[in-house]
């Protein structure tokens, strides 16, 4: 009987180690001019020193992606670590990355770099900086893809990919949505470019079904709670509406399938807030009739446990 109990705890141990991992993006560092994308190099050291008190394995995003394509468990510790837009601030924290041995993917805007914007990084900057961490695409000029026709959209990404080779010598392995816009068109042809994945800005988190050129990514700055941000769990849901901003600026029906043992809900619209749903058998259907009046809103459905799914909703 011991011997079989010791057997059924070490199986749940096992089981209890995967689940939901977490990819976190910055922006800026020690860079108060810009407190809403701006992470203090005190909260990083935080947030680090959380992480490894915690037994949480930071990995570098290639990891996650592998584990993704060949269909392996997701471990419920990893977390994997984002920058975006190659800011010159990153050199105030790289140290700390180096100090916990943490990997890390700068997701790059070459434009800027290329015309030596005083506030970002140069390519002699991540010449060096490519030996602790990856660089990856976040276009070139970081403009607002869904407002582009198509060849623009190639002609931004050709441009980018080219300053990747001439100056890293190789081709950008990940790319990241400038804003974190993007719609069905915008996706597939980024896609089309071959990357191994592409990261959005969708609250979310990453188990076994997730999408690797659609990953969730949840953005630690200004005033950021990683506790709470790691307790935030994926909610596997197929979105029937809206698929993309209303033409008329008025969001008139969600509807979602999300796994049938859930029997309610909550839907989050920006600037409405949270409104409190039935289900039946899976099926959201909310008609809330909100008049949208920013450009780029999200829709959110939460069910029990923080388990959550993001739309985004690009005016263009």
């Amino acid at each position: 009987m011991l011997l079989r109990l010791l057997k059924l705890s070490s199986i749940l141990f096992a089981l209890s180690l995967f689940g939901d991992a977490h990819i976190f993006v910055y922006h800026r560092f020690g860079d108060p001019r810009y407190p809403s994308t701006n992470t203090s190099l005190q909260e990083l050291q935080r947030e680090f020193t959380y992480l490894k008190k915690n037994g949480y394995k930071v990995i570098p995003l290639q990891k996650l992606v592998n584990a993704l394509r060949s269909k392996k468990p997701i471990d419920e510790r990893w977390v994997v670590l984002t920058i975006d837009d190659g800011f010159r601030s990153f050199l105030k924290a790289l140290p700390l990355f180096q100090k916990f041995h943490y990997p890390f993917t700068i997701f790059i805007a070459t434009k800027p770099i290329e015309q030596k914007y005083p506030d970002f990084l140069t390519w002699s900057d991540l010449q060096k900086i490519q030996k602790f961490g990856t660089i990856g695409f976040h276009s070139h000029a970081h403009p607002h893809l869904v407002d582009l026709r198509d060849k623009e959209i190639i002609a931004d990404t050709k441009k980018g990919i080219a300053l990747f080779k001439k100056h890293l010598g190789y081709t950008p392995h990940f790319y990241a949505y400038p804003y974190g816009e993007y719609d069905t068109k915008v996706r597939k042809i980024i896609k089309s470019f071959g990357f191994d994945a592409i990261c959005n800005q969708n609250i979310g988190a990453i188990n076994q079904k997730s999408d690797i050129y659609d990953l969730d990514r949840i953005a630690l700055v200004g005033k950021s709670d990683i506790k709470r941000a790691l307790a935030i769990k994926r909610l596997d849901a197929i979105w029937y509406e809206p698929q993309s901003y209303p033409k008329d600026g008025i969001l008139r029906t969600i509807k979602v399938q999300i796994p049938s043992r859930y029997k309610r809900a909550w839907i989050y619209v920006t600037d409405y807030g949270w409104k409190r749903v039935d289900i039946d058998n899976g099926l959201v259907r909310f008609h809330p009739d909100y008049t949208l009046t920013k450009r780029r809103v999200r829709v959110i459905i939460k069910v029990k446990n923080s388990t959550i799914n993001t739309k985004i909703l690009v005016k263009k």
